[in-house]
């Protein structure tokens, strides 16, 4: 703790980072950021910037820069977007990407996961690929390598199977689908990984808003897990888990 006391009275930590080695977050006029989840979840924190004023998703995600030396931003419009670069320090490599409304800002001196394991991202249409790519965000802030894989939905089953060999290569597949949500129970069928269904809000009509993309993943007759609908962040999350187990286990093969 003196070290910690000592490096903030010479400058060289700031309030928030102490904090955050103290007590595991940190505390903002935002709200507290968890700084310590990462190391003790393995799964990076992230800012949803939906519900949250441009000003104080800025503020997180400066915090988040400070403690931790990165920041997953969520569900982010143009606007907030451009209110969390104007308040990040320069340099900072950020990546805003529009479509998946994700930004990921990495200090400088940021050390990047790498895991042996590489992650599948499936979508059923192309529809689906702004809440796909947030899984795939997700995932690959993990450390994870991910291989994406587009519009191949089961109106026409050849697309899928066009594409069988990097999916059975993955060693965990997330499956997006809105509609009924037919494709992750397809998937399950022909690979054996473990697969994520990630249920989206395309569609019209009744259960058009992801209900019944959800219900048809929780009535598959394949083995799957299944996240709720939009759930990307999540089904990335659980994704990157697998695959840190994955290269936990590789990497315990390598040294016997």
């Amino acid at each position: 703790m003196r070290d910690i006391l000592d490096a903030v009275a010479a400058g060289d930590l700031s309030p928030e980072a102490a904090e955050a080695r103290l007590r595991g977050y940190a505390t903002t006029e935002a709200g507290r950021f968890d700084a310590a989840r990462e190391t003790r979840r393995g799964v990076p924190e992230a800012i949803l910037a939906e519900g949250k004023t441009p000003t104080e998703t800025a503020d997180l995600a400066a915090t988040s820069v400070e403690t931790t030396r990165r920041a997953v931003v969520t569900r982010v419009d143009s606007e907030t977007a451009q209110a969390v670069e104007a308040g990040l320090p320069d340099p900072v490599d950020i990546d805003y990407d529009e479509r998946a409304r994700t930004l990921v800002a990495h200090a400088p001196d940021f050390d990047a996961p790498a895991l042996d394991a590489t992650v599948a991202v499936v979508t059923a249409g192309t529809s689906d690929a702004p809440v796909a790519g947030e899984a795939s965000v997700v995932a690959r802030e993990m450390g994870a390598t991910v291989e994406w894989l587009e519009d191949v939905g089961v109106a026409h089953l050849g697309r899928i199977l066009d594409v069988l060999d990097p999916i059975r290569a993955a060693d965990v597949v997330v499956v997006a689908a809105g509609r009924e949500g037919a494709l992750p129970t397809v998937v399950a069928g022909l690979v054996d990984t473990p697969v994520v269904g990630l249920p989206v809000s395309t569609g019209y009509g009744f259960g058009g808003d992801g209900e019944a993309a959800l219900a048809g993943m929780l009535q598959s007759c394949t083995v799957l897990s299944v996240v709720n609908v939009d759930a990307g962040f999540v089904a990335g999350a659980q994704a990157g888990l697998v695959a840190r187990a994955v290269d936990a286990a590789r990497s315990g093969e390598g040294s016997n």
